[in-house]
């Protein structure tokens, strides 16, 4: 599957906003003020953004739960029909712009767009593409018991099964490799 660099932006961003969320009571908000969902713009290059406020804060978070259902889906269908809603909302006005030094590439989001809707445009367009080449199985959740960060499996064979393998997958397999010990040692 070819990903295009505003594409992997766009995963990068729509993972990055669904990991922000609160995991019970053991993490806070990452997006618990103006001031943090100004850095996470930041943070994405998101561009053509105004002034942020409260309502753009509430807005995001509100989108963030709905990206996050993409990634719980159970099949594509499922996930097809929660994108088209989201893209549909959003007012997605595709067309083609070559600005900051990158070549010519398609934003989805309208001129003015609020960064919700911005957001909810390039990132769903992004994630249908994965519905539409059949990588839907790509869009997971770390399997680690005590993690549910999302992340795309962009692995040849679709093997990847933590958020991270330095910091998941590593922990795993060092708690599974002394239990194998404490074992064979009893």
């Amino acid at each position: 599957m070819l990903i295009t660099h505003d594409t992997r932006c766009a995963l990068d961003a729509v993972v990055d906003l669904v990991n922000t969320a609160p995991e019970g009571a053991t993490t806070p908000d990452a997006l618990q003020d103006v001031a943090m969902l100004a850095h996470f713009v930041e943070k994405h290059a998101v561009s053509d953004i105004g002034v942020l406020s409260e309502w753009d804060l509430s807005a995001v978070r509100r989108l963030r739960g709905r990206f996050a259902a993409v990634f719980a889906a159970p099949d594509p269908r499922t996930a097809a029909g929660l994108i088209n809603e989201l893209i549909a909302a959003a007012g997605t006005t595709p067309r083609l712009t070559d600005h900051d030094g990158y070549d010519w590439h398609v934003h989805y989001f309208a001129p003015g767009a609020s960064v919700a809707d911005h957001l909810a445009a390039d990132c769903g367009m992004a994630l249908a593409f994965f519905v539409v080449a059949g990588e839907q199985e790509r869009l997971r959740r770390c399997e680690a018991p005590d993690c549910r960060r999302a992340f795309v499996d962009l692995s040849r064979n679709r093997s990847r099964r933590y958020c991270s393998s330095r910091t998941c997958g590593n922990r795993l397999h060092v708690a599974a490799y002394r239990a194998r010990r404490k074992e064979a040692a009893s």
